[in-house]
C-alpha cells in the first residue's frame, strides 16, 4: 500500500482529476465513488496512510447524488438504557414490511431519519438544548401523519418518550473529532459510457480544524441528520449523517485545489 504526505496526496488527487473520466471498478452505487478513488490512490478501504493518519479522513461523493454523507455511528445516552433495542423499537416500532415473509410475524422496525428541521410523519424530531449541552430526540404524538400511519398511531395514543434519548455536546464532538478532525473531501461528476459508470473527480478540498460551534449549528439548522435503522432481529446502528454542502462549513480552515 502506498504512503503519502499531505502534499503528495494533494498532488495525486490533482493528477487523478487531470485524467478526466475514469471507469469505476466497483458496483454502480454511491459508495463506488469513494472505493474507486481509493483504488486509484492504491490505498486500503477506510485507511488513509498519512503521518498522523488518525487525524485525517478521506471522503468522496458524486455531485449529482442526494444521498447524505455518513459521518459516524453513535448510540444515544444514557447507554445503560440501550434505547434503540430496549425502548424505541419495542415501544415505538411498527410492523416490519417483511414480517410474515422474510421475518416472523412479530418482527418490528424502527427506521427514521430525523433532524431539527421539523417532525417526521411519525412524530419524531431533533432538539438542541444549549443550556444543558444536549442533542435530544423528541416525540410528539400530535405530529404523526394519522392518515398514513393510522393503525400504528392508535397504538401510541398519548405515548410519551421518557426519558428522552440524548447525546452530550462533549461526547458527540469527541466522537466527531476522532473521525473527522481533518478531512480531504472530493466531489466527482458521474456519467455512463456504453453502460459503464465513470467518474470525473473535480473539486478537491482540504478541511482542517473541525469546529464544535459550527457542528452544533449544523444540527440546529437541520443540515445534520440522525438515522435510526433497527429491526427486532438486528440494530444496524444509529448514524449521524450530513448534507454534502454542509460538510465544508464544519471546519475553521478550508482550502480548495
Amino acid at each position: 500500500m502506498k504512503t503519502y504526505t499531505k502534499d503528495s496526496l494533494i498532488s495525486a488527487l490533482v493528477e487523478i482529476r487531470q485524467k478526466g473520466w475514469i471507469p469505476t471498478g466497483r458496483k454502480n452505487n454511491d459508495g463506488g465513488v469513494g472505493n474507486t478513488l481509493e483504488d486509484l490512490l492504491g490505498i486500503e478501504e477506510n485507511n488513509l496512510p498519512l503521518p498522523n493518519a488518525t487525524e485525517w479522513e478521506l471522503k468522496a461523493q458524486k455531485k449529482d447524488t442526494t444521498s447524505l454523507i455518513t459521518l459516524f455511528h453513535m448510540e444515544p445516552s444514557p447507554r445503560a438504557y440501550k434505547f434503540v433495542p430496549s425502548i424505541l423499537l419495542p415501544d415505538f416500532g411498527w410492523q416490519h414490511q417483511e414480517s410474515n415473509n422474510k421475518y416472523s410475524d412479530n418482527e418490528k422496525s424502527f427506521r427514521q431519519t430525523i433532524s431539527a428541521r421539523g417532525y417526521s410523519n411519525r412524530g419524531f424530531s431533533v432538539k438542541v438544548d444549549r443550556s444543558n449541552k444536549k442533542i435530544l430526540v423528541d416525540f410528539n404524538y400530535k405530529k404523526i401523519d394519522i392518515q398514513t400511519h393510522t393503525e400504528w398511531a392508535v397504538s401510541l395514543t398519548d405515548k410519551k418518550l421518557k426519558p428522552q434519548p440524548y447525546w452530550g455536546f462533549d461526547d458527540l464532538f469527541h466522537k466527531a473529532g476522532t473521525k473527522l478532525h481533518n478531512c480531504f473531501f472530493v466531489w466527482a461528476e458521474s456519467k455512463k459510457f456504453n453502460g459503464k459508470l465513470h467518474f470525473h473527480y473535480q473539486d478537491i478540498f482540504m478541511l482542517k480544524k473541525l469546529d464544535i460551534n459550527r457542528f452544533i449549528k449544523a444540527i440546529e439548522n437541520g443540515d445534520l441528520y440522525i438515522d435510526f435503522d433497527a429491526r427486532t432481529g438486528h440494530n444496524h446502528g444509529t448514524k449521524f449523517r450530513l448534507r454534502r454542502e454542509a460538510l465544508i462549513n464544519l471546519y475553521a480552515e478550508v482550502k480548495q485545489y
